[in-house]
């Protein structure tokens, strides 16, 4: 408790410390020295966007990242990546690295999550999987750091230690944690069979913008080389918005469809393929309960814990499925007892 009282703390003085400093750079590189700022857009992580607002009503995107929190750098090569095969992410218009600002082109505010709706989905997800198979055809493994068994494993542990201890206030004895690293090898050798391309890691309704050149794509500075699925599990299992799972399997189907006619390294057969995108997933939604407990109680931030019970549906949906999965499912359903009986709601 101590500990998430000073990260809040050390944020709020950074913010503020940043501020004026954000402020003076800009004037320096704004189209022009007369301009209000606004807040663009909410985020998880430590960094904020600004919408810079001309008096010709001409509007640009500030990002200002704390670089002892988040990496610039990576954001800078990586939309330079995308744009290079064609995609539309926002253009790099000024950067200084060291600080942590960066000046963008405005791709504007109308986000997917808030256009999709039963009418527009299925075109807006075929802009989106076209965009997906753009990018997975540009992969080289060289270019990215690989989504590995270390990695795959230090977002899987994000749940143990910040959503099952921190949020539900369950020790796990040592059969429970065994069992659970027990799933954990299971689901990582599943993810680690995959054919890998480059994945955005947050390619989900949130980080897409309804535009001309559709969509739009943000948030991609954490991109790595690894499971094919994994982009495909975000758009269609969100954080924040459920469909009927005939629909999923439908929009999977067309991704599929596309990839193979693409020449990815996609499986022959759509219910192996399928397979994976559901094991793909339960890493993922693991993770973010984890995520999203911790953005909770060291970040201050508790909204996102609203959509936790969404994960634990995805999970518990795909765990009933599979009978290697029994013992994940049991280790829920021993959570909810002793969260229950430990007087915790959550």
């Amino acid at each position: 408790m101590l500990e998430s009282r000073r990260i809040i703390t050390l944020i709020s003085a950074i913010t503020l410390e940043r501020s004026e400093s954000l402020k003076h750079w800009l004037v320096s590189h704004a189209t022009s020295p007369r301009f209000v700022l606004s807040e663009a857009s909410a985020d998880a992580s430590f960094r904020r966007y600004l919408r810079v607002r001309y008096e010709d009503d001409s509007t640009q995107i500030v990002m200002d990242a704390p670089p002892q929190f988040e990496n610039c750098a990576a954001f800078v090569k990586i939309a330079k990546m995308m744009a290079s095969c064609g995609l539309n992410v926002p253009r790099i218009l000024a950067a200084d690295l060291d600080q942590g600002f960066l000046l963008l082109s405005d791709l504007g505010s109308n986000v997917y999550l808030s256009a999709l709706n039963d009418d527009s989905a299925d075109h807006l997800f075929d802009d989106a999987t076209t965009a997906l198979v753009r990018w997975q055809l540009a992969s080289k493994a060289e270019m990215l750091p690989p989504y590995d068994s270390e990695l795959l494993r230090k977002e899987l542990s994000l749940f143990p230690d910040w959503y099952v201890a921190r949020h539900l206030g369950v020790r796990l004895d040592p059969e429970q944690s065994e069992s659970l690293q027990s799933m954990f090898d299971l689901i990582i050798r599943n993810n680690l069979s995959q054919p890998s391309t480059y994945v955005h890691r947050d390619f989900m309704p949130r980080n897409l913008m309804v535009c001309e050149s559709n969509p739009g794509i943000l948030d991609f500075q954490d991109a790595v080389y690894g499971p094919i699925a994994y982009d495909v599990v975000s758009l269609f299992r969100d954080a924040f918005i459920s469909w009927e799972e005939a629909r999923v399997i439908d929009w999977v189907v067309r991704y599929w469809e596309k990839a193979r006619e693409a020449g990815l390294p996609v499986r022959n057969d759509f219910g192996e393929f399928y397979r994976e995108f559901e094991w793909m997933g339960l890493q993922r939604h693991l993770k973010i309960l984890g995520i999203f407990a911790r953005i909770r109680y060291r970040d201050g931030k508790p909204a996102y814990m609203e959509d936790a019970p969404r994960f634990v549906q995805y999970i518990r949906a795909v765990g009933e499925r599979y009978s290697a999965l029994a013992p994940l499912m049991r280790l829920f359903d021993d959570l909810d007892r002793q969260s229950r009986s430990s007087g915790n709601d959550n």
